[in-house]
């Protein structure tokens, strides 16, 4: 039996179509669940769409649609951005889906309700509209809400005991890891200066759109509350078969969202007497040319055009190599075209055209017969390290890792001169080539989990299906010798037209 592997990102909030900085989450949890498959595990990679809350209420009011109505378009939307960035996921879950996910939700609700961290009673507060959070003053006054909008709420509602699990959250942390790990410090000083209880219902009054409390049509439940268990209902909580996957092994999320997955998240599962997730993944944010992205200052990038001019791999490209795993990042359409011509054309395009072409000049377009292959530059080394990062989820130095491998294909190729030894008859010739066809082989492999894309067209072009992970012996696939003498290429084709 495979071991499991369950990783998923946040949904995606459906007040508006999908940015840039979901797809980022999209791709980095990707990269995750191709590479754990590539591994032999059995991955359950989720995503979906968060259609409750205040915000989306309101913005359906403004757009004069029904609620239902509205979320449809933006999941749909969300739905083509998964395909056009070509995502693996197994499975898609939205907190509309009154069958799958309702039952998930007022089970969590009766457990908390039962253990007594669930009561009734008066509340008055900040609330941030853009956050759905509740926040204190002193937060409204920061610079992290500067430019939100903040309201005064006081009602009568069902609250939570958060309170009471402060340091049991703290001594999770030795298990529920958070990487980068300086995020768990500003969680510890946070859970430091005094959990509070906090509201997890809304007047139906003021907000008429979402999942009712059990035994309470009048009061609606806190979105945060609802959009959390999607984790557990997308595997058919309360049912058993969700234990096949659950715990979460990673959790993608955005640093603006790390309180409710890092504090109330981990609460929730403790009050309902469920495993933690083992491992939270957060990621910064994406401005553009330097600037925060806004819709009024006009520089918001969708990226759905972005796919559009450049094509997926590209695309995937700039956001897993350019964009820090941890840290904020840039969007620059003039960085862009030079990661596009000088590394994705160059490094990769022409390391490609420039193999098949010789092998088709100087072995009739067939794998040479070695009389000693030494694998130099060794790719195969290269496992190891990418494997490394891969581990401590590093994934833009483990893309890294492979261009590095690929310059260093291409200075092979350069100080060994393979047409130099073509005219001169070398005995030499056989063992270049091959060793620069059988890299080629292995950096397909390598950049599968990145750019899956252009990892099938190498392989069309070495004469090699494409790689399914499900049928994919990696051990046996990284090793040294998996091209065969007499083996046919493939037709060559630019991989990357230079801009």
């Amino acid at each position: 039996m495979k071991e499991k592997f369950y990783i998923t990102t946040s949904i995606i909030y459906a007040n508006a179509k999908p940015h840039i900085g979901h797809a980022l989450e999209l791709l980095q949890a990707d990269v995750i669940a191709r590479w754990q498959r590539l591994l032999g595990k059995d991955v359950f990679f989720l995503t979906g769409t968060d259609e409750h809350g205040i915000k989306v209420y309101q913005s359906a009011k403004n757009a004069n649609k029904k609620p239902q109505e509205f979320v449809n378009e933006n999941t749909q939307s969300a739905k083509e951005l998964i395909k056009f960035l070509n995502i693996s996921n197994t499975d898609f879950i939205r907190t509309t889906d009154k069958k799958r996910h309702w039952p998930a939700v007022a089970k969590i609700w009766e457990l908390l309700r039962a253990n007594g961290d669930i009561y009734k009673g008066s509340y008055k507060g900040l609330y941030s509209v853009k956050e759905e959070v509740y926040i204190t003053k002193t937060e409204a006054e920061s610079s992290e809400y500067r430019d939100t909008e903040i309201i005064e709420v006081e009602e009568e509602n069902y609250l939570f005991r958060l309170s009471k699990y402060g340091e049991k959250i703290k001594n999770a942390y030795k298990k529920y890891k958070i990487v980068p790990p300086h995020r768990q410090k500003e969680l510890t000083n946070f859970i430091d200066t005094g959990l509070t209880d906090i509201s997890f219902s809304r007047s139906k009054d003021k907000l008429p759109w979402g999942i009712p409390v059990p035994g309470d049509d009048s009061q609606i439940i806190y979105v945060w509350c609802d959009a959390l268990t999607n984790y557990l209902s997308a595997l058919g909580y309360p049912g058993k078969k969700y234990e096949k996957y659950w715990p979460a092994d990673i959790h993608v999320i955005g640093k603006d969202i790390l309180r409710f997955h890092a504090i109330y998240w981990p609460a929730i599962l403790m009050s309902a007497g469920l495993k933690l997730p083992r491992k939270l993944l957060v990621h910064g944010f994406i401005t553009a040319e330097g600037k925060k992205m806004s819709k009024s200052v006009g520089n918001v990038m969708d990226p759905l055009e972005l796919v559009k001019e450049y094509g997926v791999d590209p695309v995937r490209y700039y956001l897993l190599r350019e964009i820090p795993t941890f840290d904020d990042g840039d969007y620059s359409k003039k960085r862009f075209d030079t990661l596009y011509n000088s590394e994705l054309a160059d490094k990769i395009g022409n390391l490609l055209s420039r193999s098949i072409t010789m092998l088709k000049k100087y072995s009739k377009a067939t794998v040479p017969k070695p009389a000693k292959a030494d694998g130099s530059p060794d790719s195969t080394y290269g496992y190891s390290v990418i494997a490394d990062r891969m581990n401590a989820l590093q994934i833009d130095k483990a893309l890294d890792e492979i261009i590095n491998i690929a310059q260093a294909e291409n200075q092979y190729i350069d100080s060994t001169k393979p047409w130099q030894l073509a005219e001169t008859g070398s005995s030499k010739l056989n063992d270049v080539l091959y060793n620069i066809i059988e890299n080629l082989r292995h950096i397909s492999i390598m950049l599968y989990p990145f750019l899956p894309g252009t990892s099938d067209k190498i392989r069309q072009q070495l004469g090699l299906k494409p790689i399914d992970p499900d049928n994919f012996d990696l051990d046996k696939e990284k090793q040294w010798g998996g091209l065969k003498f007499g083996h046919k290429l493939g037709k060559s084709e630019i991989l990357f037209p230079k801009n």
